[in-house]
């Protein structure tokens, strides 16, 4: 309750009003079957139109008042909860966004989805219905209840029957329906990632002519959320006539009991009039008690999932850097003794005994088979991972001693897989550097020989990308990569995979940009092809997470045995 009162706080005048407007519309509630009462025992059953009129006039005004309660706490009842949910929203979006790659790996996307948006709309709704019910109810169920007493306490007794009924049928329900609104949850968790992974790769999906198994795909994760939501809003389609039913027979038991006594002259008519509409208060107040727990049932699966994001603990911070003032001035990287595991449970390493050198400037070549662990060892130097053995140095500081946003600022980095973001190229492209002027931005796109084909475009620079970039090629989304990287003016470089798209004559002149207009700052190039590293200043060969050489392209091909598999099958390719 502690976690959640921090967004409640800010917010606390709304909360409040909310529920004492809520108050007035109850006790006008309670008040108006009185008045109905005293209209047709004082008024018509003795001809007094003095009493009728000057009760109507109560009456209006009362209906007044309720109206102005009402209206006053549905707004304030919005007003809170929005906020709520806003700040809430806001908060998970900044947890997700401080997690480190191995924490995103614990949730999938379309779960994080969902727990940003329909958990958090859950929470919301009941915050919501919490401020207009909680006060209401309760002050409804006492109001009448003291009413009725006050009417006819023997006639009351009906209600030590129907009220222990209603609260173990209330129970049950609660007890029943709250672990099928978490089992519902995760459907949805798992209906939003088909969507997502579905919409987002639709023209691999066309191009494989796989609609017909998507198709069936989502009909299967749409038919379990059907159930699943189906066995959730059971309970509640049962709750509604098994409520009405206990409330109908609680209504006919008073009407015969009270009907007894008017015709026996121990009560009169108006009086039980009043006295069925308190029955009815009451019982529907209990009703509504039992609405306000299931909505408290879904709610509450909702905000268990919220808390784990919010829980979860980022594995990679900079809360115990040393020297978070420290910036990356010249690039040297140093790996010592280093070994890592994705998943730390595991006796085999991704990564083992890594011991590496890179100095200032220089240019790197990493190169082996797929998997054996080329992406991992870069994604070190940043931070994307932390290290389980050993530690990387730059500048001769462990990269634990950063600050994460100045290391960061240090490095750039073209990931393999190229992403791009809705909106201008430009915009994409200042993602290196907001500040940086139109010249910068140009002569950035002019070294990732990518000036050409944006200069091609009807709209140049201020064309508009869909989401991932969908509307550029592979080549050209590379390239757009490689200079929203240079455009950083990283102190280290790295590029991974990142030109595989682009033919062989651009990529040369891409690296011979890095040496012209990159000369200080160090450059690693993971690549598939001898032909990317083959001039670079040292070479790393790496196989089944351990480096197997380190030198020049003419030394590796003289003495590496993995290095001379890989030049020799790609010539035997380019012969053939």
């Amino acid at each position: 309750m502690r976690r959640w009162m921090k967004y409640v706080k800010p917010y606390k005048l709304f909360f409040i009003l909310g529920p004492l407007c809520m108050i007035v519309e109850v006790i006008g509630e309670v008040l108006m079957p009185r008045f109905l009462s005293i209209i047709i025992t004082d008024g018509v059953n003795k001809g007094d139109w003095h009493s009728i009129v000057g009760t109507c006039a109560l009456m209006v005004l009362t209906a007044l008042l309720m109206m102005a309660g009402g209206v006053g706490g549905a707004y304030f009842g919005a007003k809170a909860s929005v906020n709520f949910a806003t700040d809430l929203r806001r908060d998970v979006f900044a947890k997700i966004q401080s997690f480190s790659f191995a924490n995103i790996d614990k949730f999938s996307t379309g779960s994080l989805v969902t727990r940003l948006t329909n958990d958090i709309t859950q929470m919301q709704n009941f915050v919501n219905m919490l401020l207009r019910m909680f006060l209401r109810s309760p002050g409804m169920l006492i109001g009448a209840l003291i009413m009725a007493i006050m009417l006819r306490p023997s006639l009351a007794t009906v209600l030590a029957v129907a009220i222990p009924i209603l609260v173990v049928v209330m129970l049950f329900i609660i007890r029943t329906g709250f672990p099928r609104f978490g089992v519902m949850q995760e459907k949805v968790d798992k209906l939003n990632s088909n969507i997502q992974e579905n919409i987002t790769n639709v023209r691999v999906v066309k191009s494989f002519v796989r609609q017909d198994f998507e198709i069936a795909k989502f009909r299967k994760s749409n038919g379990d959320l059907k159930n699943a939501g189906l066995s959730a809003m059971f309970v509640m389609i049962c709750m509604q006539p098994v409520m009405t039913l206990l409330m109908n027979l609680t209504t006919v038991a008073v009407l015969w009991l009270g009907g007894r006594m008017v015709m026996n002259g121990a009560m009169l008519d108006g009086d039980l009039i009043a006295f069925i509409t308190y029955i009815t208060q009451i019982l529907m107040s209990l009703v509504m008690v039992t609405m306000l727990f299931m909505f408290s049932s879904r709610a509450m699966a909702s905000a268990k999932r919220i808390s784990a994001v919010l829980d979860e603990k980022t594995d990679i911070s900079d809360d115990n850097a040393a020297h978070k003032t420290l910036t990356v001035k010249d690039g040297r990287i140093e790996f010592k003794n280093v070994g890592f595991r994705y998943y730390k449970n595991s006796e085999s390493k991704v990564l083992n005994n890594i011991n590496l050198t890179i100095e200032p400037g220089q240019t790197v070549g990493i190169i082996g088979s797929t998997g054996c662990g080329k992406t991992t060892l870069v994604s070190l130097i940043p931070r994307l991972y932390d290290t389980d053995e050993g530690e990387v140095l730059i500048d001769g500081v462990n990269v634990r001693d950063y600050s994460l946003h100045n290391l960061r600022e240090g490095v750039g980095m073209v990931l393999q897989k190229n992403v791009l973001f809705s909106g201008t190229i430009e915009d994409n492209l200042r993602w290196g550097d907001s500040d940086a002027t139109d010249e910068e931005v140009r002569a950035a796109c002019r070294s990732a020989q990518a000036d050409i084909f944006i200069d091609s475009f009807t709209d140049g620079y201020k064309t508009e990308l869909d989401q991932g970039g969908t509307n550029v090629s592979g080549g050209q989304k590379q390239r757009l990569c490689i200079a929203r990287a240079l455009l950083k003016k990283p102190k280290i470089l790295i590029l991974d995979d990142s030109t595989s798209a682009v033919d062989t004559a651009t990529e040369a002149n891409i690296r011979r940009a890095f040496k012209n207009e990159l000369a200080d700052s160090t450059k690693i190039i993971i690549a598939q092809r001898i032909s990317s590293v083959a001039d670079a200043d040292v070479i790393v060969v790496m196989d089944d997470g351990q480096i197997t050489g380190i030198g020049s392209h003419a030394e590796l091909l003289e003495s590496n045995k993995e290095y001379q598999e890989i030049y020799y099958s790609q010539n035997d390719r380019k012969e053939a």
